[in-house]
């Protein structure tokens, strides 16, 4: 599973992910794999292109603007986007939750077709889908 962190979350979260969670997945920050200025549309294509690749991310204006959603629903991108609880915590309450949220993530990232976008919570581990 490839997994790309998006530019407001900290790159040390993805990268210390990456460490824990080893080499089996591939987990970056935005800024590691693009430049950091990369609007939406252009980053959906990109991610979109190569496929499987799943977007972590706070920026749910990816859910509202019309043209991004448009998009990011067409594209072959699973999109996880922290709740609003989620993304005002404490990074290590962020990879915290992350953590225990894994295996859920993995297991929607492997069911769920293209473009389909869910909402990660603070406290339980169900995913909420986002339309």
């Amino acid at each position: 599973m490839r997994v790309l962190f998006d530019h407001n979350l900290p790159p040390r979260l993805a990268r210390g992910l990456q460490i824990l969670l080893g080499e089996q997945y591939e987990i970056v920050a935005l800024r590691d794999r693009f430049k950091p200025n990369i609007k939406d549309i252009e980053l959906i294509k990109a991610l979109s292109a190569q496929g499987g690749w799943v977007l972590i991310s706070a920026d749910r204006r990816i859910t509202r603007n019309k043209a991004e959603k448009s998009a990011f629903q067409s594209s072959r991108i699973i999109g996880m986007f922290l709740s609003q609880g989620l993304y005002k915590a404490p990074m290590l309450k962020q990879a915290e939750r992350l953590i225990a949220l894994w295996p859920v993530i993995e297991t929607t990232a492997s069911t769920m077709k293209g473009g389909s976008m869910f909402e990660l919570p603070m406290k339980s581990y169900k995913l909420s889908p986002l339309r």
